[in-house]
């Protein structure tokens, strides 16, 4: 029997984590990541801010709502301890939500006591914000299979897969690699148009331009090769695993890259607003959590395994003993 309040919570809590990842990128684009000075996890020396800057309250709001976003996993975790079996599926994906979630903490702190954040233009600035970027993924991939199984997506497999497990992991990781890449672009786009960085973003892109503004090439080139494999990957995985789930995600996961194309390539022309970059992220999110739903997919135990572990989940927890 499915815990369909736990499920709505779940969801609620990846629509949440998005709400708080397009805080963030807010944060950087506006420039407003030294809003609270090199203080952690106090903004400015201060519990509560008093007559705060713009920028101040930009980056105390985003933590926040940071902090709530922790607090929600944490509560997660617990309500999915208390309400499945142990060795559940949601149980083990909330774990490492939880996890990636810490880590995510740990990174957004290490960004502000290292000073990386503001007009900072260094290359560990960038490295810093790719790896960022990757965890993000990392803890929404893991938010969105806990609402997934707990909704009664089927539960996963590595045996017999080894072929796929590669197919999958090739398009994981070059999903990876493409949202590091966009924000280290995002990230040059914000030093370009703060003049932290010599031009600006009308500037033509040469061989002597800095990293950080070559990016505005590469990641163009590597979001296309990767989106060509991974519209082969759904097609792929739609023929392996034949059925409605497996179809209707594979068409979505087609359809949301071409519109991520088209708003690559506007976010191009209009020369990277705030606005038109919160929406790029926002379908890369989209991208990922669709391409992470389509590996489970993939990976779905048969029928017959699916009712005996369902058997198991609907035994009763019992606390205490």
């Amino acid at each position: 029997m499915l815990n369909q309040r736990f499920a709505a919570f779940a969801w609620a809590n990846v629509v949440y984590n998005l709400l708080v990842i397009l805080g963030g990128a807010f944060v950087r684009a506006t420039g407003s990541g030294a809003g609270c000075g090199d203080h952690w996890p106090l903004c400015d020396g201060q519990v509560i801010p008093r007559a705060p800057s713009t920028e101040m309250m930009i980056e105390f709001t985003h933590r926040v709502t940071s902090g709530l976003a922790l607090v929600g996993t944490l509560g997660l975790l617990i309500w999915a301890w208390r309400a499945y079996a142990p060795g559940h599926i949601v149980r083990k994906a909330a774990l490492f939500a939880l996890i990636f979630m810490i880590i995510e903490a740990l990174l957004g702190a290490a960004l502000v006591l290292l000073e990386l954040v503001a007009m900072n233009t260094s290359m560990a600035r960038a490295a810093m914000m790719a790896l960022h970027l990757a965890n993000t993924f990392l803890l929404l991939g893991a938010l969105v299979l806990t609402a997934w199984w707990a909704s009664g997506g089927a539960s996963i497999t590595l045996r017999g897969h080894s072929k796929m497990l590669w197919l999958l992991g090739l398009g994981l990781f070059g999903t990876i690699l493409v949202g590091s890449s966009g924000a280290v672009t995002a990230l040059g786009d914000t030093l370009l148009q703060h003049g932290a960085l010599p031009g600006g973003v009308d500037q033509p892109v040469t061989q002597d331009s800095p990293l950080l503004v070559q990016m505005r090439i590469i990641h163009p080139i590597i979001g296309l090769i990767v989106g060509i494999y991974t519209l082969f990957l759904a097609r792929t995985v739609a023929t392996y695993r034949p059925g409605k789930t497996s179809s209707r995600l594979a068409w979505a996961l087609v359809i949301l890259f071409f519109v991520q194309i088209l708003l690559g390539g506007l976010n191009v022309t209009l020369k990277a607003p705030v606005w038109m970059q919160l929406v790029h992220l926002f379908m890369a999110d989209l991208v990922w959590s669709f391409l992470v739903l389509l590996s489970a997919a993939a990976l779905a135990q048969p029928a017959h395994a699916q009712a005996a572990a369902r058997s198991v989940a609907s035994r009763p927890v019992r606390l205490g003993t």
